[in-house]
This record gives C-alpha cells, sequence and structure tokens, in this order.
C-alpha cells in the first residue's frame, strides 16, 4: 500500500487515475477518521459519515482538481492538510444534514403560544440608585431606548450611558444579594 508521502502530487493534479487510485487508498483511514471524528458530535449514522468521506474526494477532484492544485507543501504536511479539508467538508456536509424546519404556519399555534405573564416590577428603595441611575435604567428597561438614543437624549457621552448603567446594576446586585429571597 502507497503511504501519502509517496504520492506524486502532480501526476495526481494531472488526473491519472493509477495515481489517484493509490491516493484514495492511502488518503481514505485519515479522511475516514476525520469524518467520524468530526460528525460523532453531530449523531449521524456510518452511512452518514461515509458520504462525508466521499465528499472530501469528489472536492478534491472536482472543478479539474482545483482544490488539490491549491495544496502548498511549505505550509503543511499533505495529511494536515486533508485533515482540514476532511473536516471543513464534514461539517458542510452536517450543516446539509441538519433537519429542516417546519414554516412556522404549519406549527399549530398551540405549539407557539406563549403566554403573556405580567412581571412584577423590581423596587428599588429610595436613595440606592442616583438620579442618573435611575434615569437610564427606566429609559433602558422601561422605554426600550438604545445606548444612543438615551446619550443624545441627555446630551451625554454613550460611554457615559453605558458606564452608569454598569454602575446602577453593580448597587443592584450588592443589595439584593443581601435580601433574603
Amino acid at each position: 500500500m502507497t503511504e501519502l508521502s509517496q504520492i506524486d502530487l502532480r501526476s495526481l493534479a494531472a488526473g491519472h487515475k493509477r495515481t489517484w487510485d493509490a491516493f484514495v487508498a492511502a488518503a481514505s483511514p485519515l479522511i475516514n477518521a476525520v469524518a467520524r471524528r468530526t460528525l460523532s458530535t453531530y449523531r449521524l449514522s456510518e452511512d452518514d459519515v461515509m458520504d462525508a468521506a466521499q465528499d472530501v474526494f469528489v472536492r478534491l477532484c472536482a472543478n479539474d482538481f482545483r482544490l488539490l492544485k491549491t495544496y502548498d507543501p511549505t505550509r503543511a504536511g499533505l495529511s494536515t492538510w486533508l485533515a482540514v479539508v476532511a473536516r471543513s467538508a464534514a461539517v458542510d456536509f452536517a450543516r446539509r444534514r441538519r433537519q429542516a424546519t417546519a414554516p412556522i404556519d404549519e406549527v399549530p399555534e398551540a405549539v407557539l403560544a406563549v403566554e403573556d405573564r405580567h412581571v412584577e416590577k423590581l423596587k428599588i428603595p429610595d436613595g440606592l440608585l442616583t438620579e442618573r441611575q435611575t434615569l437610564i435604567l427606566r429609559c433602558l428597561y422601561d422605554e426600550e431606548r438604545d445606548v444612543a438614543e438615551i446619550a443624545q437624549l441627555l446630551r451625554i457621552d454613550a460611554q457615559t450611558v453605558r458606564s452608569t448603567h454598569h454602575k446602577a446594576l453593580l448597587r443592584l446586585r450588592e443589595h439584593f444579594r443581601g435580601e433574603p429571597p
């Protein structure tokens, strides 16, 4: 059996059948192992693993061996390069195999129903936050304004809004951490 290091890459890229057959025989164990390892998290079947490995070979010889011709031996060994190509192809394969989602119009309304629960507002003790902190929290959460909009409204820098927000949250966490649930 020929090893990967013994494959004549020029002959392979030129499309010589004998060289291709030797390459497939030498590269198959590596490509199959990488595909199996990559797809193990996706819980696909052994047939899917073999299909993904086959996909690698199809990619390598497609368009007159265009991908294979991009291999640069000064940047990586052939087995390393093939492992990267195999992993990429296996991930692409898994993405194509993901279960299709149903159009939202076909999903029963009962499945989509989300209860509109009234969320009780947090009771913030007087004097815990500064006026500015209270105002910024009200703008962010009650009025659902964004940071840039609040900065413009208050005529302050956007970073000041973020910083004030952060300091207010720290005070609230500290205060409510000490209270029993």
